[in-house]
Parts: structure tokens; sequence; C-alpha cells
């Protein structure tokens, strides 16, 4: 196939109007067109009189070769294959299946991976399935009944199943296409194959999960719910069995870990067992709430509702004289707040969307980084007590029944405690508190924020609305921990191997992902299938 680069379409242009460009930019006839399919569309919208959606095509024609030599055209190419190559399996014999801890978005890959190579993987996931987390999470933000082992933190699909399911990504890995199509193989929309900022929604992510978790089962593997890894059995520097739920005794020469970024008992057990363990910069803020009408117009002035632009969003960063930097992050259109604490008396938010993104706010994480020396102490999980102060404070001053501290912009600037929501009704499930966030946030977090605020107001018109809301606190936008690991993705234990957002490797679904594919490769690179 041939790839063809630089496509331009007006909103008003359609299917027909793509054809008529293939077949101009490569000077041939509708006959000669055998098929195409979109690789990626993106959106350019530098200039709001013109908006256009720019695509990538690979293109399959008669005869491609004399095309090509007669084109003498940078932007058209041969397309590239893209096609995932499992790993050669290693010749080293494994005595007991390979186990998996965790099945969020890198144990689910891990376990995919290690299924399709007919290693017949065990998934121990500590939270309940994704239709029993549903239940259990919408009673904690109906009555505050937390359950702290299936929340939004806990359970199959892992953190991301409760966001707005984006698979943006920084990394440039050839695995992150695997991702995809595995994706859409289990039921996510296949536009997430080719837009540039793709996303599956909340809604359609749950039922994504449980089809890869069908297809894993197919495999050979299987996935046990409400099974904990309480413990390790490790023998002179080699793992050779768990305990799970502080009883049941298992067998394991393999155990990868991608137990979240939340899983503060288990990065504990690691460190007793002298598992290595590192504090990691991480960051902390707040959600900020604007009216999703205000961000679509200044992004897309007199085009803003146009019904093939959807909802809009962005992405800010501001870097301060203090040498501290504040930007947004996990940015959700036409979305909702909502409260993700995993722990008793403590509140934390997040941010959530459904595919459709037609709700009328917008929300995004605001936040500044932290690192290890703003930590209470040089233990290595002194970043996990740094989010639990802030956790607890934001739960001492929301009400002390999970209600989370939300302030007015305008109020947050001037340092005002507000009374009432304004114009922006606060979205948060469970409820909010209009308060002050000065206790929530250390000072210089604040600061930062408010600095920032003003700069943001210039990238974005409306950013300062003295009626958004802030909602208080943010703190798991990754995780406050590193577990070491080699060049083979082993930690100092031989077997065991970290993976994931939880073990301080990845950032979103997608990097989780494939961080979950590149230690299943390592495993099956080592070793034969249990099966062998």
């Amino acid at each position: 196939m041939l790839r063809l680069n630089g496509i331009k379409l007006t909103l008003d242009e359609d299917k027909n109007d793509l054809e008529k460009a293939i077949l101009q930019k490569l000077r041939i006839k509708n006959k000669d067109l055998l098929d195409y399919r979109i690789f990626k569309q993106s959106l350019d919208a530098r200039k709001s009189s013109q908006i256009n959606f720019v695509y990538t095509i690979d293109v399959n024609v008669k005869n491609e070769a004399d095309v090509l030599k007669k084109i003498k055209d940078r932007s058209i190419s041969e397309t590239p294959c893209l096609n995932y190559q499992y790993v050669e399996q290693g010749n080293k014999k494994l005595d007991h299946r390979p186990v998996i801890a965790g099945t969020g978005p890198a144990g689910l890959f891990a376990g995919l991976i290690l299924a399709q190579t007919g290693c017949r993987p065990l998934l121990l996931e500590r939270g309940s399935d994704v239709d029993t987390r549903i239940r259990a999470v919408n009673r904690f933000w109906q009555t505050g009944e937390l359950d702290p082992e299936c929340n939004v933190q806990f359970g199959e699909g892992g953190a991301g199943t409760f966001s707005d399911g984006k698979l943006t990504t920084l990394i440039k890995d050839y695995r992150c296409r695997k991702v995809l199509e595995e994706l859409v193989k289990a039921g996510a929309p296949e536009e997430i194959l080719y837009t540039h900022k793709p996303h599956v929604g909340t809604d359609k992510l749950r039922a994504v999960v449980k089809n890869l978790r069908q297809t894993i089962t197919e495999l050979g593997g299987e996935i046990k719910f409400n099974s904990k890894i309480t413990d390790l059995i490790i023998k002179s520097g080699k793992i050779v069995g768990i305990i799970i739920n502080g009883q049941e005794q298992l067998a394991t020469d393999i155990l990868i870990l991608a137990i979240g970024h939340s899983a503060r008992d288990t990065f504990e057990m690691l460190h007793k067992r002298q598992v290595n363990l590192l504090p990691k910069a991480f960051s902390i803020g707040v959600r900020i709430e604007h009216p999703q009408k205000l961000i679509d117009q200044s992004q897309y002035k007199n085009l803003a509702g146009h019904p093939k632009l959807g909802a809009a969003d962005y992405k800010l960063a501001y870097h301060s004289p203090s040498g501290r930097s504040a930007y947004t992050f996990c940015m959700c259109p036409g979305g909702m707040v909502v409260s993700a604490a995993s722990e008793s008396e403590t509140v934390v938010t997040n941010g959530m969307s459904e595919y459709a993104r037609n709700t009328p706010n917008a929300n995004s994480a605001f936040l500044v980084g932290v690192t290890p020396k703003d930590f209470p102490g040089n233990h290595p999980l002194a970043g996990v007590e740094f989010q639990r102060i802030w956790e607890k404070n934001a739960f001492l001053r929301g009400g002390s029944n999970y209600n989370a501290p939300a302030q007015l912009l305008g109020d947050f600037l001037i340092d005002k405690p507000s009374d009432c929501p304004g114009s922006v009704t606060p979205s948060f499930k469970k409820s909010v508190r209009m308060t002050s966030l000065d206790d929530c946030l250390p000072p210089y977090v604040i600061s930062t924020l408010k600095e920032a605020v003003r700069d943001f107001d210039k990238k974005l018109k409306g950013f300062n609305l003295p009626d958004a809301v802030l909602t208080g606190v943010e703190t798991r936008s990754s995780s406050p921990v590193r577990i070491t690991r080699n060049e083979n993705f082993e930690s100092n234990v031989e077997g065991l191997y970290p993976a994931g957002e939880g073990a301080g490797y990845a950032g979103g679904i997608v990097s989780a992902a494939v961080d979950g594919i590149k230690a299943a490769e390592a495993v099956s690179g080592k070793y034969k299938t249990v099966s062998q």
C-alpha cells in the first residue's frame, strides 16, 4: 500500500471529497483505486476561520510501483509494516504458570500477550469484576460507604475504567498500535485507530475490559477477582510463591506486578520483603471545571458547536520563576469530577467522561509538580505519606463525610472562602462543600496555581472565569513510588517483574498497556510455555 500524508478537508467536506483528494494526489483514475483506509486524522484549528481535518491515508492501487515511480512527492511513500511481532520464546523451563497482579491496562495486556503465546497466565485482581465494581462505586458516591478493595482505584480495568478513557500518549512505540487494535477487537470504537486524540469513554471501557477478560480466558488464561497478593515467598533471592488474601499459598516462578499507583499496602509489603523501591516525583492539585461551551468558543470561535468538532479540549503548561511548573492533565471534555478515594477518611478527585462527552462542564486536573525533596523524610514510601496528608486534610475540610472541598476560582485568587456555587454547577460525585482550599494543598502549590491561572487565561480565553470551580484534591496523577528493575524487566528479586503505572514506568492507559506487553515479552523471551 501507499501512504499519503497531509490531505486536508474542510468541515463541510465528506468521504467523497476524501476519495477525490486521493485520486488527485496520486494522479490516477477511479478504476485504479482499489481501496483505502484512514491511518491518522488530526484537527488543524490554528486558524479559527478555517478549521481543517488533516489525514494520513493508506491506499491500495493498481500498478503501485508505477504510480510511486512517476510521482516525486515526499508526502507519498510505501506503507510501513505495523504488524505486531511476537518475541521468540526462550528455552528455560517454567515450572508454574506465570502470575500477574492487577487487571488494569498493564496487567490485562501482559495477560493477553502471555495467553496469545500459550503461557496460560493467572491474573489476580484484588477488586471485583467490573459489574460488581460499578455497583460498589455508585454506592460510595451515593452513600459514602467506601469499599477499600473495590472502588475507583481497584477492580477490573484499573483506575482508567473510571476516566475519559483517553488513549493519547507521548511514547513512540510500535506496540501502541497493538494496544489500539486489541481494544477495537474488544469493542472500542474503530476510530481510535486513527484519530489524533482517541478516547473510549468510561461507558464503553467497561464493556471493553470484560471482552479482554473473555479473550484471555478463551486462550487458556484465568482471572480471579477478590484475590489480593498479601505476601511474597522468596528463597535465595528468587520468588517461589505468593500468599493470597493472607491465607492461600500459591507456587509460582513468575510474578508480573501491575498493581496500579494506589496499591499502598502492597508497596509496604514489598518494602518489608526488601524489594527495591524509590520515592518518585509526581504532581498534586485540584480539578478545575468550566462550562464546556466556554471551552468550545475559546478553541473554535464561530465554529463552536459544529457537529464534526464535538467537545473541545485543551492542554496548558506554565513554568514559574520559582522553578516549579503547573499544567493541566487528563482533561475531560463534557465530563464530571468523581470521588476516587481508596482509603477511609480521605478525599481524592479524578475526572471522567462518557464516550459522548455531552455533559455541561469541562474539567481538568490542574496540577503542580512535587519531588522527593518535598516529602516528609527519606523513606521510599514518603511520597505515599505526602499524598495522605493532603487527602486527609481535604476529607476534614469537606465535612468528614467524603464530600469534597470546593472553591470558586475568583475567591481562590483573593484568598476568600466560597459559600455557594456560582454559574458553574459542581459535578462532583459524591457532593461538594464550598469552602477554602488553603489547608488542602501546600502553600507553594497554591501560589503556583494562582500564577498559572493568569498565564493560562492568555492562552485560553475565559480560563480565568471567576465562577469556575476548583475541587480538591487530586493526588493520584502518577505513582509516588518506582519499583526498580533491570534491563530484563526484573526487580532485584528474580522472577519479579514490575510493570505499568504503579511500578513507576507509565502514565496513562496506552503507555501502561505497552509496558505490560514489554514485561510479558521479557517473560516469554526467557521461558518456555507451561504446556511445553
